[in-house]
């Protein structure tokens, strides 16, 4: 791609930065726009799986990553009661060549962030810039900036092309879509917290408890030098009669009392896990929303990336990991298409249909699958697990969502990156 006008990333969430920063290593000059006016280190633990992994290696980040982070080794479901139903190895250990890694958020984004600044440059990251408008022309585009929220634009951009990953409320998809409306939410809401506690088995391990109605989720994001570990931990509901009626937010205080009830009797021999959400200094409540695939994220020289793209219920580890996925296979059909525009419709037809098909199977119940078999048959407790279901059926559902995310092992054998394959075919 032949570039005069400067790339335009809106957003600076870990989609955003990490497309500036894959754009840029390519050769483009790249520029961030974004709409808090101060990128903090907001929000709890997240995963990154092993084929975004790969891509932040490629990128030259891969030592800060595992320093920032835990990298499990083993993934361990249990019943509302705390009986195992099955294990299976994680990153490294289940024969990837890269890491599985367990990370606050906000550490994450601070280290894409760090590491922006440090290779394009301060005056490359713009923050209070709140988009507002969009014109697409034949040689070029212009985004349309407030320095208010809410306000007029003031800021007017001119771009060689503009990669929108500004979130599930991403103004650039709003004025593709405008009759789109709030996230879909499936009634269930989510309590995430972070707390430091002793290691969980051998602080390597992840945890998911219950079924797809009530589930609890508690894995380690960094070991702490007392020995003890931040620990974060996610309790979901589903509730009855309720309708979404205000703007999901992360950073929205969760009330302990709100939540804590249906979990009081979950202590098991190995976690305690009504004490453990007590220990908590506090929560964040959050519906579990998406949206539906659209049929086009590519629109002359403008393009939807990360949440804005494809925003899925955050199931299976998949939120960020397909973010960095987009902006690596966006780096790629740029340099191998000389036409931008063919190049933004190349990188639409690889990743939307992809990305559909994990909201569709997170709709369903994805990787939970198993739990859910489980309750269902033997809602009471059981004696033996081989009695309620078996392994084959344990082994295709599981198979079968790592194949549809993506990281199914044998697809990573090779260890191309994405950016680094030929997207001109």
């Amino acid at each position: 791609m032949q570039q005069t006008d400067p790339i335009v990333v809106v957003g600076a969430g870990i989609g955003g930065l990490v497309a500036a920063l894959s754009l840029h290593q390519a050769g483009h000059d790249v520029h961030v726009y974004e709409s808090v006016d101060e990128v903090r280190a907001l929000g709890v633990g997240i995963n990154l799986l092993p084929h975004a992994v790969r891509e932040l290696d490629a990128l030259g980040l891969l030592d800060r990553l595992v320093a920032a982070s835990v990298q499990p080794t083993t993934l361990v479901y249990f019943t509302k009661r705390g009986q195992k139903i099955w294990d299976e190895p994680r990153g490294l250990a289940a024969g990837y060549r890269w890491p599985q890694c367990s990370v606050h958020r906000g550490t994450l984004q601070q280290l894409l962030l760090q590491a922006t600044l440090e290779q394009l440059g301060e005056t490359r990251v713009h923050t209070g810039h709140h988009l507002v408008d969009l014109e697409n022309h034949d040689d070029h585009a212009v985004a349309h900036f407030a320095r208010v929220r809410g306000g007029a634009a003031e800021v007017s951009v001119r771009g060689s092309i503009v990669v929108a990953a500004d979130g599930i409320h991403s103004a650039v998809r709003s004025l593709r879509y405008p009759d789109e409306g709030m996230p879909r939410w499936n009634g269930a809401l989510l309590w995430r917290g972070l707390t430091t506690a002793p290691p969980v088995f051998d602080g390597r391990t992840m945890v998911w408890c219950g079924h797809p109605r009530q589930k609890f989720i508690g894995y380690p994001v960094a070991d702490l030098p007392d020995g003890r570990q931040a620990f974060n931990f996610i309790a979901e509901l589903t509730v009855e009669g309720q309708e979404l009626a205000e703007r999901e937010d992360w950073n929205r205080a969760g009330v302990l009392e709100e939540f804590i009830g249906p979990f009081e009797d979950w202590r098991f021999d190995w976690l305690d896990v009504p004490a453990l959400i007590r220990s908590a200094p506090g929560t964040f409540r959050f519906p579990m929303v998406d949206r539906d695939p659209v049929d086009r994220w590519s629109f002359g020289r403008t393009t939807l990336l990360g949440d804005a793209a494809h925003p899925m219920y955050p199931i299976g580890s998949n939120g960020a990991s397909q973010a960095i996925l987009d902006a690596r296979v966006l780096t790629g059909c740029l340099r191998d298409i000389d036409d931008p525009v063919a190049a933004l419709e190349r990188y639409d037809a690889e990743r939307r249909p992809a990305t559909a098909a994990i909201v569709l199977a997170n709709r369903g119940f994805g990787p939970e699958l198993p739990m859910q078999l489980v309750e269902e048959r033997a809602p009471d407790g059981f004696d033996s697990i081989g009695d309620v279901i078996t392994p084959d059926e344990i082994a295709q559902a599981t198979e079968g969502y790592r194949r549809t995310a993506g990281f199914a092992l044998q697809s990573l054998a090779q260890g191309d990156s994405l950016a680094d394959l030929d997207w001109s075919r």
